[in-house]
């Protein structure tokens, strides 16, 4: 697996893959540790187009891991359209499942951003984001949302 840190208007994030295969998100990335990998160009130029329009659109390779339930809501959650949100009560309702199972499975999501765990919010508020419901994490999401037209307090 090959990994650098990626400069973004939210700050750093860190990228990880496998050939041309996306494989994590980092938000909270440590330092890069002596001569970074430069990440492969169709990684770096659709992640530089989201960042300058949140309309942009990723088609990139995944490799996700994760249960069958998570990745049925990983599915569910990549069909959310950028400047749209649903909350955990809808994705739940169309899966057949629990608010909680998918707030569970949005926080284990290793890909954040590419899989937009960001546009799935509480019924009031905005909820957590990749486990934090207060911090830096909670402010990269009101800022995602922001930057693909939300309007978020």
């Amino acid at each position: 697996m090959q990994q650098t840190v990626l400069a973004t208007p939210m700050g750093p994030i860190g990228l990880h893959w496998t050939g041309e295969t996306l494989t994590g998100v980092d938000l909270e990335p440590l330092p890069a540790a002596g001569g970074a990998d430069v990440a492969p160009p169709t990684l770096r130029r659709q992640l530089e187009a989201y960042f300058a329009d949140g309309t942009a659109v990723f088609d990139l390779p995944l490799e996700l891991g994760g249960t069958p339930f998570q990745r049925r809501v990983w599915a569910a959650i990549r069909a959310i359209p950028a400047g749209a949100t649903r909350t955990y009560r809808d994705v739940a309702r169309e899966l057949g499942s629990a608010p909680r199972a998918v707030g569970q499975a949005c926080r284990a999501n290793p890909c954040p951003i590419v899989v937009p765990c960001h546009r799935v919010v509480a019924e009031t508020g905005l909820g957590g984001f990749a486990g934090d419901s207060t911090g830096r994490k909670l402010a990269f999401k009101r800022w995602l949302l922001r930057h693909e037209g939300v309007a978020v307090d």
